[in-house]
């Protein structure tokens, strides 16, 4: 018997419905048959970026642009950060944003920054002496136990002499307070190079990483820079930043200013360094060369 027209919507009806009983039984199936399949999208990208940073190593298709730090008391740059790039034929410039959080989940990141590593210690050694370079680097680079044999390496190969030589961590990398990643910072430490605490105040905010690790910098995230205002609540959380930095032995160093008063700010404060837009964009080695004059 065929049923009525009303029931036959009423059925339909039921299997459109979000609450309808057969749609409850299968939506768990699909959900994890989504899941699946974004998990294999994600998996297939993954590797694909993977192929190409690869084939980047093999084809020296990173280059490093190079921000200067200036000193706020005296207007004359101390030294650079070193930042790494991706060309591609067709999008230029890729920035570390792009593809870093994929390097850093591979082996692959231990290659990249053996690479960085040696471009700018053999770089940085045709810079007057007084003049020092930062490098960012993995957490993996650290808890692996690489990073040390490869800044022996850069150094060693380079001739730059290791007191020009800075390694920035994110505070995210440096929370973790494993066996490893304490030794591998104080052998760095024990070698003459720098340790900075890179991206203060982004995250975790906190200052004890600044007691337990071998650190002699303080970098404070760009988040904390925008809108400063001398005065306001977040200066007086800054300004005790600072000063508990000093006290630890730490120089500190502002990332991502952009204004005057930013950097009059930040000098009253007590902050040592800057860097940003203010001074200038991450430039070229060779257009670096003209900023660097004794």
């Amino acid at each position: 018997m065929t049923a009525p027209p009303e029931a036959r919507d009423s059925a339909s009806a039921e299997k459109r419905e979000p609450g309808g009983k057969q749609a409850d039984n299968a939506r768990p199936g699909l959900t994890r048959d989504l899941r699946a399949q974004a998990a294999r999208t994600d998996m297939a990208e993954r590797r694909r970026i993977t192929q190409k940073l690869r084939a980047a190593l093999s084809e020296d298709g990173f280059v490093l642009h190079y921000q200067p730090k200036v000193h706020l008391k005296t207007g004359r740059v101390r030294g650079v950060e070193a930042l790494i790039r991706l060309q591609h034929k067709r999008r230029g410039l890729i920035l570390p944003a792009h593809f870093m959080p994929v390097a850093e989940t591979s082996d692959i990141i231990n290659e990249i920054g053996a690479w960085a590593l040696g471009a700018v210690c053999r770089e940085a050694v045709k810079w007057p002496e007084r003049f020092s370079v930062s490098l960012n680097v993995s957490h993996r680079q650290v808890r692996g136990g690489k990073l040390t044999k490869q800044v022996i390496e850069a150094l060693s190969q380079s001739g730059l002499a290791s007191q020009r030589l800075e390694l920035e961590l994110s505070e995210a990398a440096l929370i973790d307070d494993s066996e490893d990643t304490s030794f591998a910072l104080k052998a760095v430490r024990a070698l003459g190079v720098g340790v900075a605490l890179d991206e203060f105040g982004a995250g975790y905010g906190s200052l004890s990483v600044l007691r337990r690790m071998p650190l002699t910098t303080l970098k404070l995230d760009r988040s904390v820079i925008v809108g400063l205002r001398d005065g306001d609540h977040d200066a007086a959380i800054l300004r005790a930043a600072i000063e508990a930095a000093h006290a630890l032995g730490c120089i500190v160093v502002a990332d991502g200013v952009e204004t005057e008063t930013q950097c009059r700010v930040l000098d009253q404060m007590g902050c040592d360094e800057a860097q940003g837009v203010y001074f200038s964009a991450p430039l070229p080695a060779g257009d670096l060369l003209s900023r660097l004059k004794p």
